[in-house]
């Protein structure tokens, strides 16, 4: 279960993908966002609930890009 109302439910994140690619997402906790690596995207979660538009999606800086890079 979320911790916050903030929170991602882990087993939602399991089964939401990038509205663009179809990839993965990771959660950013202190950000509130979901990470799209392959997109280059961050979609903001409000009230613990996941924003999954493009329009809405911020795009990443090159150095968020390399630090989920990184992780993979």
């Amino acid at each position: 279960m979320p911790d916050t109302a903030t929170d991602i439910d882990p087993r939602l994140l399991e089964i939401l993908v990038c509205p663009l690619t179809k990839g993965p997402l990771s959660y950013d906790r202190t950000r509130h966002e979901l990470l799209s690596a392959q997109a280059g995207l961050a979609y903001p979660v409000r009230d613990g609930i996941p924003i999954m538009l493009v329009d809405e999606a911020r795009s990443l800086s090159d150095d968020e890009k390399a630090a989920l890079a990184g992780k993979a």
